[in-house]
């Protein structure tokens, strides 16, 4: 009786069994179409952590932030915090060289226990260079540009600090002997002043250390010129009326310093050379001292002639 009664049951579960199969199917496959809609997709870039012995760090330049995708449950997935996520490479025990390494990822916090449907990767390896760590100091140079007003130089100039230490591989250490500052514009400056200024890094493997910052200290000063005047004419002053001068060098000359603007813009007088006749009483040959005014701002470094011989007659011989 069983037995037919199991003959019965099989019989019905083949009956139309095509029909019976596709529904399963189907609702296999509406099972499956309604849990991927439940999940969701998010990408970010961090940065890669680079895990190496303490004596050897990049000597190369690498991608140095890695795209995730994670694909998981929407509302985990979203709550996920992008620092969780840690994608490494693991150099240590390596040896100076070239090497082609994996990229591994590590989660933390917020991404523990996620069980996402995949975590992926881009680019899946890194391509490095490992160097040997060293360090130095090396000087600071300014780096100026544009000129100062006109008439005025910078004389000197300090940074502090006036060195730095860096940090970085051997190979590229080698080549470098000093930093530049950032451009410390110049452009119309007449006075000193000080500002802080950026410290150029001439390498990206190259780490300097401190905050990057030095302070520029300039002094500006007004330029100090010499200008020569030539073909003055030398007057003899203060002689009596009844005397009729003549000189035997009519014209000289002098050389003055001063401010260089001032001295572009400075035209002596006429009368700016002179002998002093007041103590000549007769007629006769005399040898004076040629003589200047002072000029407020300019000094008189010399002039020539020095002394100039002057003849000296009557202007009226009949009067005696």
């Amino acid at each position: 009786m069983r037995s037919l009664d199991s003959r019965k049951v099989l019989a019905h579960i083949a009956e139309n069994w095509p029909a019976k199969v596709l529904s399963i199917a189907l609702a296999l496959i509406l099972f499956i179409f309604h849990h991927m809609n439940t999940l969701e997709e998010r990408f970010f870039s961090v940065p890669l952590l680079v895990e190496t012995t303490g004596t050897l760090i990049p000597a190369s330049a690498y991608t140095k932030m890695i795209r995730i995708s994670i694909r998981g449950d929407a509302a985990r997935v979203r709550s996920l915090l992008e620092e969780d996520v840690e994608p490494y490479i693991d150099l240590t025990g390596k040896e100076k060289g070239i090497y082609r390494i994996p990229v591994q990822v590590r989660t933390n916090g917020t991404a523990l226990g996620l069980e996402p449907l995949e975590i992926k990767v881009d680019p899946l390896e890194i391509s490095i260079v490992l160097d040997h760590k060293t360090s130095k100091y090396v000087p600071l140079k300014a780096n100026t540009r544009g000129p100062v007003q006109r008439g005025y130089e910078l004389v000197s100039y300090t940074l502090k600090p006036s060195q730095v230490a860096l940090e970085g591989p051997a190979e590229v250490m080698k080549g470098i002997s000093e930093l530049s500052t950032d451009f410390i514009d110049m452009d119309g400056r007449n006075e000193d002043f000080s500002i802080m200024v950026s410290i150029v890094n001439p390498d990206p493997l190259v780490v300097i250390q401190g905050n990057g910052m030095t302070e520029f200290y300039g002094f500006i000063r007004e330029i100090i010129g010499f200008e020569n005047f030539t073909n003055l004419p030398i007057r003899v002053d203060r002689l009596h009326e009844r005397f009729i001068p003549d000189l035997e060098a009519g014209t000289g000359s002098i050389r003055l310093e001063g401010s260089q603007r001032a001295l572009e813009q400075y035209s002596p007088p006429a009368s700016f050379l002179y002998v002093d006749g007041s103590a000549i009483s007769e007629p006769g040959t005399y040898t004076l001292p040629v003589l200047a005014p002072q000029i407020p701002n300019f000094t008189l470094l010399w002039k020539d002639p020095e002394t100039v011989t002057v003849q000296v007659r009557l202007r009226n011989p009949g009067n005696g």
